[in-house]
């Protein structure tokens, strides 16, 4: 048992990295955040710099302790969460990368998963790794800079190179070169690991032309896997996981059926679902959520692409609020949406409806509607569309939702969280902690190392800031519903 109480964790994100050190009482004693560069090299194309990634985490994580006033003496142990699918591939030698990071948002492969889609290979990726066949996961990324650098192919068959996602990344830099891993949840995103025999798939291998070599070995989300010297003193990093499946943890969600939404520029809906992967008949992702000791559990994934960006675009494109704050002042003008329904198709439509040519529209227009029915049908339509995935999940599950825990920028507006507890007709619980990433990142940190006992000391530390619950009548959700399908309708192109 140690008797360290801090926990340091990295939370590396798609526009930024973070430190935040919490104490045993999983409180943040004190975070550091640096931005970093997004790279558009072509339209569709996402590209991070690698060496900007970790100097910014490594960065932060120095600053992180600087605030805390602590050393790297004083650190239990690293706990480490990350933006997922973003794929990465580097000289095993020099430790430089052979190009950019591919960030998960790139459609580069796009017509790489189509022709693969013709020849029926979706059914094949769908049953081995739960997954959709989408340019959004890694394998293809991984397909095309090997395809696309000079001698890459050459030397990844010599065993010269090493692909990772994030995470690999990091710990690679934190080790040094000397340790090679990815915990189960990031390896679940690849598109190539197999999530019943828990390993890389040799079909999905020569499927993706992906050679094993290159791969990292698989480890769990919570155990001692090396210690790191880059802060002065060693110590041990014991945590990994992507950053949605860190959230769930963070949430406390570690019983089936309990789900977390996190409401950010898009919606990342995770439901635990237990010791086996829940295949989905209705378009969802089955994803391992973590492994801790020997036990693997799994979750059921939705997302929406678009939901914390629509006060984004009333701000920067319709000019109707000047900040994001003030989108629920707006919308608190009006009493209802006046018939007003805003879908927010930007990006065609995720789950469950996977349709990306769908289009962003705005019906029920009247000579009575205003910028705060617009306002508010804009924040309607994020609750809506999580709607719709909450009932894919129940459906798959074959189980309702009892309360849903929410995170993420869009759940500190008071208005949006009573309409979605009407909508869901179930309470939704804001935690008094909403760092719930990082917070789950250290909470396997700390496991590993015996900071916290088990997951039920850890359980204990959930608290309620807030709780929203369901007041309206079951008429008014069912005519709402049915005008938010009506809209929906209107979006196919």
């Amino acid at each position: 048992m140690t008797q360290k109480k801090h926990i340091l964790a990295l939370d590396q994100g798609t526009t930024s990295s973070r430190a935040i050190v919490f104490d045993a009482l999983g409180q943040a004693v004190s975070v550091a955040q640096r931005e970093f560069p997004q790279i558009y090299p072509r339209p569709g194309w996402v590209e991070h710099d690698p060496d900007a990634i970790w100097k910014t985490q490594l960065n932060t994580a120095r600053r992180a302790l600087r605030l805390a006033k602590l050393s790297a003496g004083d650190v239990a142990a690293i706990g480490i969460t990350n933006q997922r699918e973003t794929t990465l591939i580097w000289d095993r030698a020099t430790g430089k990368p052979i190009a950019n990071a591919i960030v998960w948002q790139d459609r580069r492969t796009a017509d790489i998963c189509d022709a693969l889609r013709k020849d029926k290979a979706d059914r094949l990726v769908r049953r081995k790794t739960g997954l959709e066949l989408d340019a959004y996961f890694s394998a293809t990324k991984i397909q095309w800079l090997l395809d696309k650098t000079k001698g890459a192919r050459a030397k990844a068959r010599a065993g010269r190179l090493a692909f990772g996602t994030v995470d690999s990344w990091l710990v690679w830099n934190l080790t040094g070169g000397q340790t090679h891993i990815t915990d189960v949840s990031n390896a679940s995103r690849t598109m190539l690991f197999n999530i019943r025999t828990g390993d890389w798939d040799d079909e999905l291998l020569r499927l993706f032309g992906v050679p094993r070599s290159i791969l990292p070995r698989v480890v769990s989300s919570s155990e001692t896997y090396a210690e790191t010297r880059t802060l002065g003193q060693a110590i041990p990093i014991a945590g990994i996981a992507g950053d949605q499946h860190a959230a769930l943890f963070g949430q406390c969600c570690h019983k089936p059926g309990m789900v977390k939404n996190t409401y950010g520029t898009g919606c990342f809906m995770l439901m635990h679902t237990g010791d086996k992967p829940m295949p989905s008949r209705n378009k969802l992702l089955s994803t391992v959520a973590w492994k801790i000791g020997d036990k693997t559990e799994y979750a059921l994934e939705g997302s929406v692409f678009i939901a914390g960006a629509v006060t984004q675009w009333l701000r920067d494109e319709l000019g109707i609020i000047k900040s994001s704050a003030e989108i629920e002042r707006l919308a608190k003008r009006v009493p209802d949406n006046g018939g007003v329904y805003l879908v927010p198709a930007f990006t065609g439509l995720g789950a469950p409806h996977w349709n990306p040519h769908a289009r962003g529209t705005i019906t029920g227009l009247t000579r009575g509607s205003n910028k705060a029915h617009i306002a508010r049908a804009a924040l309607e339509g994020i609750a809506f569309q999580v709607n719709d995935i909450i009932a894919a999940m129940e459906r798959d599950a074959g189980t309702k939702l009892r309360e849903l825990r929410v995170d993420g920028g869009a759940s500190a507006n008071n208005l949006l969280m009573q309409f979605q507890s009407d909508l869901l007709n179930v309470p939704v619980i804001r935690p008094s902690n909403t760092e719930t990433t990082a917070l789950g990142a250290a909470y396997l940190a700390g496991l590993a190392v015996g900071v916290w006992k088990n997951q039920a000391e850890i359980s204990k530390q959930w608290k309620a800031a807030r709780r929203f619950k369901p007041s309206m009548k079951p008429a008014t959700r069912k005519t709402l519903v049915s005008g938010w399908n009506n809209a929906l309708s209107r979006t196919q192109c």
